[in-house]
């Protein structure tokens, strides 16, 4: 097991030139290969940039990089303008889309016991280790698995064998592995490397998947003082050392922690980047433990027209809402499509406030019926954009004209907010 590369601070600055050499050094360390698969996240992280670092790969490798597969996870397949835009010199010929229910394998069953010991008794099952049948039969000598390591409401933190099992992994997997997350508790999660979900991956990593030459190339993004994102650490390696070093950077530069509680805080989803609640409620996630009781988040969301990515997933968030947990708990047990979709279910739960604060969607392409039938508040977004002005307000603290204090954050799934009083 090789840690290849490992740099990085607050406030370095990665370079192209600088990402090439260290590409060119790890690519020296590996030695000839002749098939290579990648593995960069697809457009929902666009500011990962693995975008960037693919295309070098791409230019390193040329032919003998022959798959480059998006992790999708349950996402919708990348369209050819997010395509252009995030792999500008990649040909969409070497384009493989992800199909979660279809295209995977079971590799390896993580036991009962070992599950439920992670879990604190929370899931006793044993948890199958599901991935794309490109990454067990295409026969590659490299596979680059590409990648942002910054907060997650799943797993702690994102990235490394997560890319792996839930990026590229089944139906079962995928849902089983949210679900676990979503019982266990964000807040216990969110910001730690190690975490009960993040223990049931290595293990399977270390039982099923030492055979495959995976290596990972792990960004750490955050913004300047100017607002303008910034490569600020680069981990590679094929084992538990560059993740944890990555996620050693990512909390100094993605996890805020604020001594005031925000009453009002407003989160803008970039329309590009957010088209579904199913993405968009990053900004439930990543700030719930930030705002105050009895407070206010408000979503301006222009590109959001649908709840889930996955048509059966979004008329099941139609159909029960994102309610309590112990609501989403009793559905589960009770009815018969939810524990099917267990993932669903999961994203209920982290979607709701659990009554502590109000949610008001603002959205570009559902009605006021539909978000108040999915137990949010609505508001027109024309109206509160004007009084909310992306444009203007800056990241963190604004004091608006009439005097009302409110918290903004431009991008939720660039980090993660949290007042001092919630971190135990």
């Amino acid at each position: 097991m090789t840690l290849f590369y490992a740099e990085g601070s607050r406030d370095h600055r990665f370079s192209d030139d600088d990402l090439q050499a260290a590409l060119a050094r790890l690519f020296e360390q590996l030695g000839p290969r002749r098939k290579v698969l990648a593995l960069p996240p697809d457009f929902t992280r666009f500011h990962s940039m693995a975008g960037r670092l693919t295309c070098m790969v791409h230019e390193h490798f040329d032919a003998r990089l022959t798959d480059v597969m998006p992790a999708l996870g349950t996402h919708f397949p990348m369209n050819d303008a997010q395509l252009d835009r995030m792999f500008p010199s990649v040909p969409k010929s070497l384009i493989r889309a992800h199909d979660w229910r279809r295209d995977v394998m079971t590799v390896g069953t993580v036991p009962a016991d070992f599950v439920a010991e992670a879990t604190e008794g929370i899931w006793q099952k044993p948890w199958p280790a599901q991935l794309n049948r490109l990454l067990w039969e295409g026969g590659h000598d490299l596979i680059l698995s590409i990648g942002q390591v910054v907060p997650h409401e799943v797993i702690g933190m994102a990235n490394h064998n997560k890319n792996i099992f839930v990026g590229t992994g089944g139906a079962t997997g995928i849902n089983e592995s949210h679900f676990i997350g979503a019982a266990y508790g964000m807040e216990r999660m969110m910001g730690r490397a190690n975490t009960p979900l993040r223990r049931i991956l290595h293990y399977a990593s270390e039982n099923f998947c030492a055979h495959l030459p995976i290596v990972y190339v792990l960004t750490v993004v955050a913004p300047d003082a100017n607002g303008r994102l910034a490569i600020r650490g680069l981990f590679i390696g094929d084992d538990r050392e560059c993740f944890e070093r990555a996620c050693e950077l990512s909390v100094q530069v993605n996890f805020s922690v604020l001594d005031e509680e925000p009453s009002k805080v407003v989160v803008y989803l970039d329309p590009e980047e957010f088209h579904s609640t199913w993405l968009g409620n990053k900004s439930v996630y990543r700030t719930r433990m930030a705002i105050a009781t009895g407070g206010e988040l408000v979503v301006l969301a222009p590109g959001v027209k649908t709840f889930g990515e996955d048509p059966q997933i979004d008329q099941l968030i139609r159909k029960y809402g994102y309610c309590n947990t112990p609501s989403v708990m009793e559905h589960v047990r009770a009815t018969e499509d939810l524990p099917q979709n267990l993932s669903a279910a999961a994203h209920l739960i982290h979607g709701s406030s659990e009554g502590r604060f109000r949610i008001t969607y603002c959205p570009g392409g559902l009605t006021r019926s539909e978000i108040e039938g999915v137990h949010y508040q609505y508001a027109d977004l024309d109206a509160v954009m004007r009084r909310y002005d992306p444009r203007v307000l800056k990241d963190g603290w604004n004091t608006m004209p009439d005097g009302e204090r409110v918290f903004f954050v431009s991008n939720p799934a660039l980090g993660l907010w949290a007042h001092r009083s919630r971190l135990t």
